[in-house]
């Protein structure tokens, strides 16, 4: 049976990037909560999104809308930033990257192709317009913006492929780096294949965390994930993920009697937690 995880593209690297890797990935908490990505490339949808008193609309750019596969840019930047604070440094909007490390830190292949679909990231998430009310830091207003207001190509290698970057985040993404309103996640989260997979990764990690459990409904799920899919081929999805218990950190349960998922925490804190709980019963 082929491994459900993409293998690990970049185990042999050199000291330079590895000390780059040593930023731990984070992913910020407002996009992990909501759905603000594309699920499949080539969506041209508009999007709209409510739970409880937040708010979202998604418009595509030229390009379609930005995918849950060209966060990984974001998230990239998110780890950067985290990393400078952490070590008494000024943050700054503008984030400054080599695109090679980019595309070896989110286990990306580094040939030509893969340049290309950098860039067409790029101006995905650039062209990618959100009004929400979400807050961040401690400021909700309704603001819309671009998933990154703009990159620049600073350099370019011998053979014309951007090599130095600039990126400026959205100064509400940037909010909530400020404020520290992000999680860490596992590494094998860019060695997932599917962009639903990755999806279902970020709801897991939010709302379960640590935590022994977490239970939804399936239609809140659903709701959650942005999936286009019908309810009954979701359902379906979601069957084949708990069958295949590959989601790092995190399994899954459906059961079908009450149309419900529980997601369980393959850590020894959450199962201890499961322990003291059951002990308390």
């Amino acid at each position: 049976m082929a491994d459900p995880l993409a293998p690990d593209r970049h185990r042999q690297r050199d000291f330079f990037v590895a000390d780059i890797l040593d930023a731990v990935p984070k992913d910020d908490l407002g996009t992990m909560e909501h759905p603000m990505f594309a699920l499949r490339a080539g969506d041209r949808r508009v999007r709209r999104y409510e739970h409880k008193d937040s708010s979202i609309e998604i418009q595509p750019g030229a390009k379609g809308l930005a995918t849950q596969n060209d966060k990984d840019i974001l998230i990239y930047c998110i780890s950067q930033l985290v990393a400078a604070i952490n070590r008494g440094r000024e943050p700054s909007r503008v984030v400054q990257l080599t695109a090679y490390d980019l595309l070896v830190s989110t286990n990306r292949r580094t040939d030509g192709d893969a340049y290309m679909r950098l860039q067409e990231a790029l101006d995905r998430l650039r062209g990618t317009t959100v009004s929400t009310n979400i807050r961040t830091g401690d400021t909700r207003t309704r603001e819309g913006f671009g998933l990154i207001d703009s990159y620049r190509i600073v350099e370019r290698d011998g053979q014309e492929r951007m090599a130095a970057l600039e990126i400026t985040l959205s100064q509400w993404l940037y909010r909530a780096v400020e404020s520290m309103q992000v999680l860490s996640i596992s590494r094998d989260y860019f060695r997932l294949r599917k962009p639903l997979e990755r999806r279902l990764y970020e709801i897991s990690r939010k709302h379960c965390g640590a935590q022994p459990s977490w239970r939804a409904s399936l239609a809140t799920l659903h709701l959650k994930s942005g999936s286009s899919a019908s309810l009954k081929r979701f359902r379906q999805h979601i069957i084949e993920a708990a069958e295949s218990d590959h989601l790092p950190d995190y399994r899954m349960q459906y059961d079908r009697a009450q149309d419900l998922v529980t997601i369980y925490s393959r850590s020894p804190k959450g199962a201890l937690k499961q322990i003291q709980k059951s002990l308390q019963l």
